[in-house]
């Protein structure tokens, strides 16, 4: 099916320029095709698992396949009011979202999620990250992916025709789908401006644009997000990967949909995580006074964002020190540098 036959006059967004296709055999190609910054579709990648084998019977067929691996724990479930549409997202305040949380039993979900699909007026329903190792070993047995790191954990989604608001992920994420028909719309990590993102005091921080009814008005820089978007329409066997900060909205579009997703860092030992520098700047830097901040941005745009080496380059490489290719005991240091003046700012 191409975009052009899924799409509806309603839809636009279907029509975006698609997200290209590759192809990884090997670790080596998936860590080549995250060196490349973009997202690519690896068309088929799980045509041989035994869950999509299931899922292709019938949707009663792929819900026996969890059943039988039921160990009883509870399972993660997010459910959203019918006057939701199936959007997930933030509540009207911005301080909580607009659905529920809760452990329930696999079954019982299950079955819920199966009337669902006939019962109008029911509730939005959907298991979510799901721990696969954990909850339901079987299925990472007999459903391998050896092209992830063994770290990367599968998670299971599972559920009805939900839509989750555009956000993004820390980590890479390979998203493979068994069940039903997905699209995922995706923006490049610099457009955060032109996404309108909600407090990040409540994570994940999600977009307030519907991207399906934009108000241009309320959110003029949406149109310059569109303009640089992508979409990538999943069949069953089909997998996406992402690498990690690229902002995308998901739709499940099928009654009945499934699919499994790994995330992982690839984070050097002995480095320090971004996320800690960014919430560090915020609370040392975004306060001081407009000269102080216009020295410290030319600060970070010469030593941390110009890969010129211009900055430093009247310094010897021997001298560079800090502001070169640190050596291990050099990025000790720093980090001993560190705990100590968080120690005593605290």
């Amino acid at each position: 099916m191409t975009a052009a036959s899924r799409a509806t006059p309603s839809d636009p967004l279907d029509l975006l320029p698609p997200v290209p296709a590759a192809t990884a055999r090997s670790p080596a190609d998936i860590a080549t095709l995250l060196a490349g910054g973009s997202p690519v579709i690896l068309k088929g990648l799980v045509d041989h698992w035994p869950a999509l084998a299931a899922g292709r019977r019938s949707q009663a067929a792929l819900s026996a396949y969890f059943r039988a691996m039921d160990r009883g724990i509870p399972v993660p479930v997010m459910e959203a009011s019918p006057g939701s549409g199936g959007r997930f997202g933030y509540a009207a305040d911005l301080r909580e979202f607009n659905f529920t949380k809760r452990q329930r039993p696999l079954g019982e979900t299950l079955d819920r999620i199966e009337r669902a699909t006939t019962a109008p007026g029911a509730p939005y329903i959907a298991i979510q990250m799901l721990s696969l190792a954990a909850q339901l070993p079987d299925f990472v047995r007999d459903n391998p992916m050896p092209l992830a790191p063994p770290a990367a954990e599968p998670r299971l989604w599972l559920g009805g025709p939900v839509k989750t608001q555009i956000h993004n992920d820390r980590d890479h994420n390979l998203a493979c789908v068994i069940a039903g028909q997905r699209r995922f719309v995706l923006f490049p990590p610099e457009q955060v401006a032109n996404l309108y993102i909600g407090p990040l005091d409540n994570p994940p921080p999600l977009s307030l644009v519907d991207p399906e009814a934009p108000d241009f008005d309320r959110f003029p820089r949406f149109r310059e997000a569109l303009d640089v978007a992508q979409v990538a329409h999943l069949d069953p066997g089909d997998a996406l990967l992402m690498p990690r900060y690229w902002w995308h909205h998901v739709t499940s579009r099928s009654p009945w949909n499934a699919m499994v997703n790994y995330w992982w860092g690839d984070v050097p030992r002995g480095l320090g995580h971004a996320q800690d520098a960014f919430l560090s700047a915020l609370l040392a830097i975004k306060a001081l006074p407009p000269g102080e901040r216009r020295y410290w941005r030319a600060m970070f745009e010469a030593h941390v964002f110009d890969d010129s080496g211009d900055a430093v380059a009247h310094i010897p490489p021997a001298l560079r020190g800090q502001l070169g290719e640190m050596r291990a005991n050099q990025r000790a240091d720093l980090r001993r540098q560190l705990r100590m003046t968080i120690l005593k700012s605290s």
